[in-house]
């Protein structure tokens, strides 16, 4: 076992990790960490296994307040630091971060379920986004106007929001955090975050990494709890100036009528339902390489996987045979495994959502083409097969909703005209990917798709340097890139005249 400072993950007699960590890390408020919460324990279970991984601190309104509170405090001391400074700790955190990578991987997975592989690859994102705005940091440019009048000079500059609320979902513990922690940090704001209670565990270790960085005393604060008991509270609240939210179109909607009366700044990365398009001219087989990894990582659980496959007629069976080929071969299983090519959904619920779409879809005329069922020898853990549908209505779940799970809906297309409809016929905007050869087509995919971010033969778009975020019903600002820190700035004007 590694000491972690506070807190140990190491691995009891029949090699399950141990969560000690979650009662010595807790809650983190201004400054230090707390064993106990207003509000008592909260289970955290295993998906792969439903076991018990342990007990968290629960928060409550009287943690929400102290911790705003120290926020307050601690607003004033960070940005008066200057930028500089505040690049440096930054980097710091990202040293600590670093250092704690496997570790950190193993949390994700005990608590996501999904493989190793992909958690360590979250974890090395996480730390990006902390270096990225740590430069970012330096890097908060104003400018100067001539002025009309006579000796003046217009200045126009920066100027951190406030204190910030932080919600975000359970299926990236890690990089949700990150996005909205680095540029936060970096822009002179304090932070109150309040992560999924299924992931407690990963937000305590970002938050033991912001201590070891220096940040000064409440800077950063962390309440775990339930919705019920933390939320109001944040959202009431008249010192927290802005909030950010990873999560579903209907919480985003919720969110934004709760800020309006107090009128805070909303910042939402909301649902997906990426359409994906392959024309007549793409690479089958680097399509199909790319493809079906993208779409099973995480079992699904991704806002930005493709989820309705609209191929050309001309490629359309070749493409079928090929993805439910590579699909029926993923390797399901615990996510400890270093085999596993696929984990578990998250939960119990998740699970019998993803039979709901798959009923509607085959009541609707679809086939299945291969999986669509839990398998038999995967135990209690929350499994279901890599699921490949055709013949699918496109007011079908599967197609008309973001089914958030391990289900690709493959169908054809004749013309582009056709296909851009119906991929724009969907009211989220997120992401979409086009697979051609033609450059000029490159173009006018990328000018014609409804969407916040086109991944033109390639599913990389979520990157530190790079502004991550969708239209439409997927939400509003930008998280990463240069575009990243602005939300989390005020514009202030000055005309001094001499």
């Amino acid at each position: 076992m590694r000491n972690l400072g506070v807190g140990l993950i190491g691995a009891d007699s029949t090699g399950r990790e141990c969560c000690d960590m979650y009662q010595k890390f807790g809650l983190f408020i201004d400054g230090a960490w707390r064993s106990t919460g207003e509000q008592g324990t909260l289970e955290v279970r295993d998906p792969a296994t439903n076991d018990l991984l342990g007990s968290v601190p629960a928060g409550g309104p009287g943690d929400v307040e102290e911790a705003i509170a120290a926020a307050q405090r601690g607003q004033k001391i960070w940005h008066g630091l200057g930028a500089w400074a505040r690049a440096d700790t930054l980097h710091k955190v990202a040293d600590a971060m670093t250092g704690r990578t496997e570790e950190a991987a193993r949390q994700i997975t005990l608590e996501t379920g999904k493989p190793l592989a992909q958690s360590r690859r979250e974890w090395g994102l996480s730390v990006d986004q902390f270096r990225w705005h740590a430069e970012q940091a330096r890097r908060i440019y104003g400018r100067i106007v001539e002025s009309r009048v006579a000796g003046g000079r217009i200045e126009v500059n920066y100027e951190p929001v406030g204190v910030v609320a932080i919600f975000t979902a359970w299926n990236f513990p890690a990089v949700l955090i990150a996005r909205k922690v680095a540029p936060a940090l970096a822009a002179g704001c304090s932070i109150v975050v309040r992560p999924s209670s299924e992931v407690p565990g990963v937000a305590m270790l970002i938050f033991e990494c912001l201590r070891l960085g220096g940040l000064p005393k409440g800077v950063a604060n962390l309440v775990i709890g339930p919705v019920s008991t933390t939320y109001p509270a944040l959202m009431a609240s008249p010192y927290i100036r802005k909030v950010s939210l990873t999560g579903s179109t209907a919480v985003g909607r919720q969110m934004i009528r709760d800020a309006a009366s107090t009128l805070k700044r909303v910042s939402m990365e909301l649902g997906g339902n990426a359409p994906m398009i392959v024309f007549d001219d793409g690479d089958l087989e680097r399509t199909l390489d790319l493809a079906v990894p993208a779409k099973y990582a995480n079992a699904g659980q991704v806002c930005v996987a493709p989820d309705r496959f609209y191929v050309h007629e001309s490629l359309y069976s070749r493409f079928l045979a090929g993805f439910v080929t590579r699909a029926a071969a993923l390797r399901l299983g615990p996510g400890l495994d270093e085999a596993t090519q696929m984990g578990p959904l998250i939960s119990k619920r998740r699970l019998h959502a993803i039979e709901e779409i798959l009923t509607d879809a085959v009541q609707a005329g679809a086939r299945i083409a291969t999986g669509g069922r839990r398998p038999a020898k995967l135990g209690a853990g929350y499994f279901f097969e890599p699921t490949v549908l055709t013949q699918v209505a496109d007011d079908a779940k599967a197609m008309a909703q973001e089914n958030f799970g391990p289900i690709a809906a493959i169908t054809s297309f004749a013309s582009e005209d056709e296909v851009y409809a119906r991929a724009n016929s969907s009211p989220s905007g997120l992401a979409a990917y086009v697979f051609t050869a033609n450059p000029g087509r490159m173009r006018d995919a990328v000018a014609r798709i409804e969407a916040g971010m086109v991944g033109v033969n390639t599913f990389a778009l979520a990157a530190a340097e790079g502004p991550f975020g969708g239209v439409k019903d997927s939400g509003m600002g930008r998280e990463g890139g240069t575009e990243g820190i602005l939300d989390y700035l005020n514009v202030k004007l000055s005309n001094v005249v001499v």
